[in-house]
């Protein structure tokens, strides 16, 4: 009989314990795993108890496909939660730096309280909702896999962070330094003017990088774009309601409305960032 197998009951064990120790999920054993232990007297405790108890994730069936999807869900998951922390600190950094600098050395701070809420919303809520709920695809199958002791914020995401926090930094100051001669702003209510302009021009980077950010190494960031309705939908309602900000609730944002002229600057300093994303991309650094 079986149960008096040494080999047979050695590898049915190893075959636990490596299922285990890969943290894949749990196989239901085949039926002479299950006759094996049963009636094996020196088998205190189940091995595939042991293992279903121990285990992160159980795996219901025997089908090896369920184990690839596993992984790519497991793969996409931390992979989308990877482009979301990268966009949040970008905005962070950006956001923090701006308003802490220019209230040191003007004295007055660019963005007001309801615009940092508003982009806020856009960084947390809606940049959730848009990068988070990327599908899994086949090519994450062929990026190596990611250890215990990983980090998290790679190299990678330290590189497009550092780059398009610079730019998005410098596009600020330059309308804070020149933006008033390069738009022909004058009269009493040009600095209004000005900090609305900033202010769209931040929030536009903000769309653009949240683009850029579907993808930390490719630079064809438009595949499969419009097969992520959540996704078309989050940046076409913040267009929207950026116009309604900036044109319609001027009185609680602290802004003012702005002309064809402005809005399409705003929007080329938003769009330019999407090319620096590609040139960052194209820096080789460690995938560590």
């Amino acid at each position: 009989m079986c149960n008096t197998c040494t080999w047979c009951d050695r590898n049915a064990t190893q075959m636990e314990a490596k299922l285990h120790s890969n943290s894949l999920g749990y196989f239901r054993p085949p039926p002479y795993h299950f006759h094996l232990e049963r009636n094996n007297p020196r088998s205190g405790l189940h091995h595939h108890e042991v293992a279903k108890e121990s285990a992160d994730v159980i795996i219901l069936d025997d089908n090896f496909s369920t184990i690839v999807t596993v992984a790519k869900w497991g793969r996409s998951v931390y992979i989308n939660i990877q482009k979301f922390v990268q966009f949040q600190l970008t905005v962070n950094v950006v956001a923090l730096i701006v308003n802490f600098s220019s209230a040191c050395l003007t004295g007055n701070a660019p963005l007001t309280a309801v615009q940092l809420l508003w982009v806020n919303m856009i960084m947390d809520t809606l940049g959730a909702l848009a990068l988070a709920t990327e599908p899994p695809n086949d090519e994450l199958m062929k990026r190596p896999p990611v250890g215990r002791k990983g980090n998290f914020i790679s190299n990678v995401m330290w590189r497009n962070i550092l780059g398009q926090s610079i730019y998005q930094f410098v596009v600020i100051w330059f309308l804070q330094t020149r933006g008033k001669v390069t738009f022909h702003l004058n009269g009493p209510d040009s600095d209004m003017t000005l900090n609305t302009l900033i202010f769209n021009s931040f929030v536009f980077c903000q769309v653009f990088n949240e683009i850029s950010s579907r993808d930390m190494e490719r630079i064809n960031v438009f595949q499969g774009i419009l097969k992520n309705y959540v996704f078309v939908a989050v940046l076409t309602s913040t267009v929207i309601f950026q116009i309604v900000i900036v044109e319609f609730l001027g009185t609680y944002a602290n802004t003012s409305p702005l002309s064809l002229k402005q809005w399409f600057g705003s929007i080329l300093l938003g769009v330019l960032g999407m090319p620096i994303a590609a040139a960052l991309k194209m820096i080789p650094v460690g995938s560590v």
